[in-house]
């Protein structure tokens, strides 16, 4: 048996195993990468779940698929016989995220934001405010292992003066600036702490706050404390969209799009939350 992680290769006997790409389908498909040690001849194999391939004499099958995210996955292949029956597949496919954009912000909009908030935005979270102006999630979202939920309430925040929940600019004031320095951003509010970007464009990372970090009084020295507790969750904003994870709900139905200021969920209004 070989496992082999995205962006590496595993040696099993004479060769040398590779998968470029998963596709979680329908049906689940990978591009399997043959390498026999000691030459350059490499040997190409698209394949689908459950499919088998020849490797030299034997016959090998790509026999599962367990992803985390869109860029963290591993590939399960198995050396079987001829007449060998596949056992069924355990791995979890990846479900892309659910987010429906409020639409997007021209020059002027993004210069006017960045005024408001003092900053210049981070090339890629930039360009994601351009085409997104945020991104509301039709049911709730995490990524896995890290202790917060984006909720349709609790969205990626953007340019939203007449909404101030889901503004940036707001969310700085409620958000930001009892417990962090002006050094971050707060770009989303979601249940469980704080996703961050910093003030600094040359770093394009997300981080996230645990809400039970966010405690102390006022001020630089608490501050600085809260600031070591920060992680790192994502290269960028486009790597954050595509760890999330929506949560086991497919049997409801798609959400419609709320505009700011038009929640209906359970205790809002059209003003807002109560």
């Amino acid at each position: 048996m070989a496992a082999v992680r995205n962006t590496t290769t595993t040696n099993v006997g004479p060769v040398r195993f590779g998968a470029r790409w998963v596709d979680v389908g329908p049906p689940v498909r990978a591009e399997i990468i043959v390498m026999p040690l000691g030459s350059d001849e490499d040997v190409v194999h698209e394949v689908t779940l459950g499919e088998t391939f020849a490797v030299g004499d034997e016959t090998w099958r790509f026999a599962d698929l367990d992803m985390a995210s869109a860029d963290e996955w591993q590939v399960t292949l198995r050396r079987v016989d001829a007449d060998e029956v596949a056992e069924p597949p355990s791995g979890r496919l990846w479900q892309p995220a659910r987010l429906r954009p409020y639409g997007q912000l021209d020059e002027a909009r993004l210069q006017s934001l960045e005024a408001s908030l003092g900053v210049r935005l981070s090339p890629s979270y930039r360009d994601w405010l351009r085409q997104n102006n945020g991104a509301q999630p039709e049911v709730e979202h995490h990524i896995p292992g890290v202790p917060f939920s984006l909720l349709p309430e609790r969205p990626l925040l953007g340019a939203h003066p007449e909404y101030p929940p889901f503004d940036l600019v707001h969310a700085q004031r409620v958000h930001r600036d009892p417990w962090l320095s002006p050094d971050w951003l707060v770009i989303a509010n979601p249940s469980g702490g704080l996703l961050v970007i910093s003030a600094q464009p040359s770093d394009e990372s997300i981080y996230f706050v645990h809400e039970m970090d966010l405690v102390g009084p006022p001020g630089s020295p608490a501050a600085a404390a809260r600031e070591r507790a920060l992680r790192v969750v994502a290269d960028s904003i486009g790597h954050l969209v595509g760890r999330l994870t929506p949560m086991a709900l497919d049997h409801l139905p798609p959400a419609q799009l709320v505009p700011p200021g038009t929640i209906t969920e359970p205790g809002t209004d059209a003003d807002g939350p109560r």
